[in-house]
């Protein structure tokens, strides 16, 4: 079987938490510090449904090495007879390199060139893109039309004392997030820009890719699957202006959301007035009311993917007395919130919620009603490729950070 090379985000941790969520921990294997080996064709996954990795590869082979000059001399005797493989016509090549700390991208370019020779040599004409670092982002991947019938991009990622040889097949569509992100009509800086990105991964995390939300990760079979032959229902009980449930309406899903400011609801119906203008949801549909998530009675809906009260935004560390009153007051809220959807969700109900982290000095603060998840009716997902703390998204000098916590009902 053909496994899969996923290049993972700015965030590693996430992507990979993401990946283990949806295929299980047995399916993956950590390559380096910014890649995961999937054991998963990768023509049955559904790229653009994945927030935290950047691009998805073939993998073609293991070289018993990790010394440079040797992979480029195996390099160039190799690439030149593959090129039959592709149609006729001029062909763009472009290489990125992962976990090699000493190579820089002139080396990086010394190599191009010489495969660009070698290509040429074979009697093919090619274009070679070059690199401004070791790695090739996802808008040069994109805009040069790497992953197109006459295009190449070939990775190397250094694991242990190997490489991981593989070409991408699949690139983020950067294009298309921006878009979506900063064209919807309504935007509130106030209640925090949730990225796109971040919005996957969280209801990625919520297991919306089971039927019933079963706590259990989805087989491959069931991955590859259309989404529109098993319509899920998403709740997001503080949709704010809707970006989770734009994501999940993308990614096939019904939306259900509530808010408990009459205002945050209208710009998500605005939102989503506008998304369903600009794109063929398939049939899917989305509800949205006023409600308090910590009392109201919300109608049915199979899984709940969520960020929920932050708090108060800060742009520099508040004093240690306003903190503690923010991190009480945002507490309470959340142990309401789980306490009131523990009586509407039966056992096994999945959720993720992307609570609030403060960055402190000493590291990050987190919610105190995380430590009595177990009597408060769930179990927190532990996850074996990626530790629990890890799981904060955050930015350089942003204080009010996001954890994910994945929660079943006991």
């Amino acid at each position: 079987m053909t496994q899969t090379v996923a290049i993972l985000g700015r965030q590693p941790a996430l992507g990979l938490v993401e990946l283990e969520s949806l295929y299980g921990a047995p399916a993956l294997q950590l390559v380096g510090d910014q890649a995961a080996l999937i054991d998963v064709d990768p023509t049955t996954i559904t790229f653009d449904r994945l927030g935290g990795s950047i691009k998805l590869a073939k993998l073609l082979t293991i070289q018993d090495t990790t010394n440079w000059g040797d992979i480029e001399k195996w390099l160039i005797e190799a690439v030149a007879p593959h090129t039959d493989h592709l149609p006729p016509g001029k062909m763009d090549v472009g290489l990125s390199a992962y976990g090699f700390d000493k190579l820089s991208p002139q080396r990086i370019n010394a190599t191009a060139l010489e495969v660009k020779k070698a290509i040429r040599g074979y009697g093919r004409s090619v274009r070679i893109v070059p690199n401004k670092t070791v790695d090739l982002s996802s808008a040069q991947v994109l805009h040069n039309h790497l992953t197109g019938e006459r295009g190449w991009e070939l990775l190397f990622i250094r694991h242990s004392h190997q490489t991981y040889v593989a070409q991408t097949v699949k690139v983020q569509d950067i294009n298309a997030y921006a878009a979506r992100d900063q064209r919807r009509p309504k935007r509130d800086a106030r209640v925090g820009m949730l990225p796109p990105k971040l919005a996957q991964i969280i209801i990625n995390l919520a297991g919306t890719h089971t039927l019933k939300s079963t706590g259990q990760p989805p087989t491959p079979e069931q991955i590859a699957a259309s989404p529109t032959s098993s319509p899920t229902k998403l709740l997001d009980p503080f949709c704010g202006t809707g970006v989770i449930l734009q994501e999940a309406l993308l990614m096939g899903y019904d939306s259900y959301g509530t808010d408990v400011e009459d205002r945050m609801v209208d710009y998500s119906k605005a939102n989503l007035d506008w998304l369903a203008e600009q794109r063929d949801l398939n049939g899917r549909t989305y509800l949205l009311e006023t409600g308090d998530a910590t009392n109201f009675d919300w109608q049915s809906f199979d899984v709940i993917a969520t960020e929920t009260y932050l708090g108060r935004p800060f742009s520099a560390l508040p004093a240690p007395d306003v903190l503690k009153q923010v991190t009480q007051d945002v507490d309470t809220i959340h142990r309401k919130f789980l306490k009131h959807v523990a009586q509407q969700t039966p056992t096994g109900f999945r959720m993720c919620l992307a609570v609030p982290a403060w960055k402190t000095p000493n590291g990050f603060q987190h919610l105190k009603v995380l430590d009595s998840l177990e009597e408060l009716g769930y179990t927190r997902t532990v996850f074996s490729h990626v530790r629990t703390e890890e799981l904060v998204y955050h930015r350089p000098n942003q204080i009010v950070a996001r954890e994910l916590v994945v929660l079943t009902r006991k």
